[in-house]
């Protein structure tokens, strides 16, 4: 790795290193209560215990693999990434769609956006009861809100982007004699896809967030309902220990997303030859 690409990581990382320094300077110093903000080096120790499994190895009961992973957190962030990208998938399947329809006929978008206008500031939480009684408990009710979570950042990106396309481009097609559909195809949707994915790497932030709250609801796994129970039995390191594994796996999925968008808007930057 050269010169250039380790400077900003090293800019990157100093601020968390020097959160982490002064934070365990002031547990040792004892300047706060363990209980209640334990240290970075308690936070690592229980994180492991979280990660690791939880039995000794015994080649009776399975592969050395399938027992590497069996540690809690594994399973944990695996069920809250189903339910993320499910939720998601079902949220941005439903709302770009209709983004594209609102945005490229004014007449649906007339007769629709009142209804997006008046349920898109309804948090997704505030539709907890009704998603329990709909669908009573278990992975439906989190898919469920984390669909609602992601729907209307698609759309309202997906919206944006048709109804801001250059009219100059849908005039120069038609003097060539494209057809609608050529049109929509050709032009209209490759000028929205920049604001499409934009409201889709906002669609899974909100899922993240969506997910931990539905968790600690309806599901009894998942690392939002593991949250939950260490709170129950006051276990701030298992608590820290759990938020910093949701951020670390909302940073990896957001760089991934980062990356798809890069390499897709690669012709939108000019970098194709």
């Amino acid at each position: 790795m050269n010169a250039s690409r380790l400077k900003p990581l090293a800019e990157g990382l100093a601020v968390p290193i020097a959160v982490l320094v002064i934070w365990q300077l002031a547990c040792t110093a004892g300047l706060v209560n363990p209980m209640v903000l334990p240290s970075p080096a308690a936070v690592a120790v229980r994180w492991w215990a979280y990660l690791a499994p939880l039995e000794a190895y015994d080649p009776a009961h399975g592969s050395w693999f399938a027992w590497l992973f069996s540690g809690e957190m594994l399973h944990d962030a695996l069920a809250s990434l189903y339910r993320v990208v499910v939720g998601f998938a079902v949220g941005a399947g439903l709302a770009l769609p209709l983004g594209l329809f609102m945005g490229s006929s004014d007449l649906i978008y007339r007769h629709i956006n009142p209804l997006m206008q008046v349920l898109r500031p309804i948090p997704p939480i505030a539709y907890i009861p009704l998603s329990i009684l709909w669908f009573g408990l278990g992975n439906a009710p989190a898919v469920f809100l984390i669909a609602i979570g992601a729907f209307f950042p698609v759309l309202m990106n997906t919206i944006a982007g048709v109804r801001h396309v250059d009219g100059i481009y849908i005039r120069a097609a038609r003097s060539l004699g494209a057809s609608r559909m050529t049109i929509f195809r050709r032009v209209i949707l490759p000028a929205a896809t920049p604001y499409i994915l934009s409201g889709a790497r906002i669609g899974i932030g909100t899922a993240f967030i969506v997910v931990i709250v539905a968790e600690m609801i309806a599901v009894n796994n998942g690392l939002g309902f593991r949250i939950l129970e260490a709170r129950e039995y006051f276990w701030s390191d298992k608590i820290i220990a759990g938020m910093l594994t949701i951020g670390a796996l909302g940073l990896m999925i957001d760089m991934g997303v980062s990356r798809l968008n890069n390499h897709l808007l690669r012709w939108h930057r000019g970098l194709e030859s």
